[in-house]
């Protein structure tokens, strides 16, 4: 039985339970691409590499804006700052897109292993990293550091993505001094910014499957509201422990990704 053109019921199913999965993990430490991408990658072997990008980034949203929302009614962080990490974040995002089907992202994966592996050492021989608020730096430097950041990783979202939950992570919490729980709160509105630069690109070049992406996306709310829960009752602590998990599971991912491209 097939549904939309050439996909079978069986593969909706399989990349919907991805989805579901994708979004419990991205709402508590990032790094749902780990879980979606590979799905859609499988599930959609039709189509062209960006139009699974740009579906994946449809259904990706919806899942991290719940997240987002069910966040802010319990954590509450600082709107003001995250918008300002989030809006250059967008307008980086959308440079990504435009470049992502123009140039090989290849050399990007050995550069993004090595970040990851630095993420996982320091996380790993901090273990009070994050456990609470304690802010660094004047509010001056703060706010650069989040614009620059920002924009930086939006773009980087925009033109390849794995690890982008994690490296929002690193820069609130390790830079910045937020703990885990509120960076967790924060980055999923700075990563709404960057999936919406992207979808806004990805849309206007006609390549995302809008209703593949429509009922992923769908059950990546269900993941996504389960995983905010989760990570609300656990705490920063458990926030901490599932990105190490999250990270070390996307070291593999991106190394196996290096040799297989090499």
């Amino acid at each position: 039985m097939h549904i939309f053109g050439d996909i079978s019921l069986a593969a909706m199913i399989f990349m919907a339970i991805a989805a579901l999965g994708a979004g419990f993990v991205d709402a508590i430490a990032g790094g749902g691409g780990l879980v979606q991408l590979p799905a859609l990658l499988i599930g959609l072997p039709q189509s062209a590499t960006v139009q699974v990008l740009g579906t994946n980034k449809l259904s990706s949203i919806f899942g991290t804006s719940a997240a987002a929302i069910l966040y802010r009614r319990r954590v509450k962080p600082d709107l003001r700052f995250t918008a300002l990490m989030a809006l250059p974040a967008f307008v980086g995002s959308m440079s990504g897109a435009l470049l992502a089907s123009h140039i090989s992202t290849n050399a990007l994966r050995p550069l993004v292993f090595v970040l990851l592996v630095a993420v996982v050492i320091y996380t790993w021989r901090k273990p009070k990293l994050g456990e609470v608020e304690s802010l660094r730096h004047s509010p001056k430097r703060r706010s650069l550091i989040a614009v620059t950041a920002g924009a930086g990783i939006g773009f980087y979202d925009g033109i390849f993505g794995p690890g982008t939950g994690t490296f929002l992570m690193v820069v609130l919490v390790a830079s910045l001094g937020f703990a885990f729980l509120t960076a967790s709160s924060m980055a999923k509105v700075v990563n709404v910014a960057t999936n919406l630069g992207a979808i806004a690109i990805f849309g206007a070049h006609g390549v995302i499957l809008w209703k593949v992406g429509l009922v992923l996306g769908m059950a990546n709310i269900s993941g996504g509201i389960i995983g905010a829960k989760v990570a609300i009752r656990g705490g920063s602590t458990l926030v901490r422990k599932f990105f190490l998990f999250v990270t070390l599971a996307l070291i593999v991912k991106v190394g196996i990704d290096t040799i297989t491209h090499w």
